[in-house]
């Protein structure tokens, strides 16, 4: 007697309707889900970021001390003490004392405000006046662009850290005049940057279709194409902070830039040099303030170009 073999197409036949079924189904609670925002995606980006996140942890030590660090030594700012003057950090004098036996702590603190005051004004100011400029002239282009873009050529051409040399010697020593001074010559970059985003929007749809709503170019430009153009903007006002400190101590450095009674970072730097050998901490310290707020600050600003750019989100 033969084997009757059963033909298991059937069975396979019937399961298909069920895959077919889980796969609409699927589908479906996928099509039902409520997309994530963009401003969502940028957030989840830039907190899986860690080094990001550790610059935000950094600076806002940074800032928390240079508010109140002058209060946790019982020490005044000119306060001198001559007995203790040289001192290596101890118990008494956390950052040690300069050659007169001012605390250093409490100098290094207060000079961290100062500093970071003027990295903030001069972001402001730079970015500010960079913005206008870019956005100008890349919506507008034509005859504005060749303006715009022949005056930000030439600040980029002008050897601008001998004009701020020369600016120091006549006007500095006061934080926002070096802001300020910093500032005339930094805004070309967020300029440039702004300038090539409009641009590249000026011609989308949306922003044709507020033209053929009537909406004239100062609404677009501020109510249509500078809100996508916020990622970029807030990148450079990082990096531009940054650049702030930097230049300050440098030109602090040379002794063009804050002077006493007032002090900053670079100015506790280049006041110390001189006992380097005897107490490096007195250059050091300060320094190593300087280098922390300076990563902070590109590591949040890489951070934020990562989450606003929609390309790093694919894996």
């Amino acid at each position: 007697m033969t084997d009757t073999v059963r033909d298991p197409e059937p069975q396979a036949a019937v399961a298909e309707p069920s895959v077919a079924l889980l796969e609409v189904e699927s589908l479906e609670s996928q099509l039902a889900e409520k997309p994530e925002s963009f401003g969502k995606q940028a957030r989840g980006r830039f907190f899986r970021n860690k080094l990001a996140i550790f610059g935000i942890v950094v600076l806002t030590f940074m800032i928390v001390l240079a508010i109140v660090g002058p209060w946790l030594r019982p020490f005044g700012f000119e306060e001198r003490n001559v007995t203790a003057r040289l001192q290596s950090p101890n118990a008494t004098h956390w950052f040690g004392t300069d050659n007169i036996g001012r605390d250093l702590f409490v100098r290094a603190t207060r000079g961290a405000r100062t500093s970071l005051l003027i990295a903030f004004v001069t972001a402001v100011v730079a970015v500010s006046f960079g913005v206008v400029m870019g956005a100008v002239a890349g919506y507008y282009g034509r005859w504005v662009d060749s303006i715009i873009s022949f005056v930000t050529n030439l600040f980029i051409t002008i050897p601008f850290l001998a004009i701020l040399l020369v600016f120091g010697i006549k006007y500095g020593a006061e934080p926002l005049t070096i802001s300020l001074m910093i500032a005339l010559f930094i805004w070309t970059r967020a300029a440039r940057i702004v300038r090539g985003t409009f641009l590249a929007l000026s011609q989308q749809e949306f922003v044709q279709a507020a033209r053929a709503a009537g909406a004239r170019g100062p609404r677009i430009i501020f109510r249509h194409i500078l809100p996508h153009s916020v990622g970029p903007i807030v990148v450079e006002f990082t990096l531009t902070a940054g650049v702030a400190i930097i230049l300050e101590s440098t030109l602090s450095f040379l002794g063009l830039g804050i002077l006493p009674p007032e002090t900053s970072l670079g100015a506790l730097v280049a006041q110390n040099k001189g006992q380097f050998t005897q107490v490096p901490t007195a250059v050091l310290l300060p320094g190593l303030m300087i280098t922390f707020i300076i990563l902070s600050l590109n590591f949040i600003g890489d951070g934020l170009r990562d989450a606003f750019d929609p390309k790093s989100g694919i894996e």
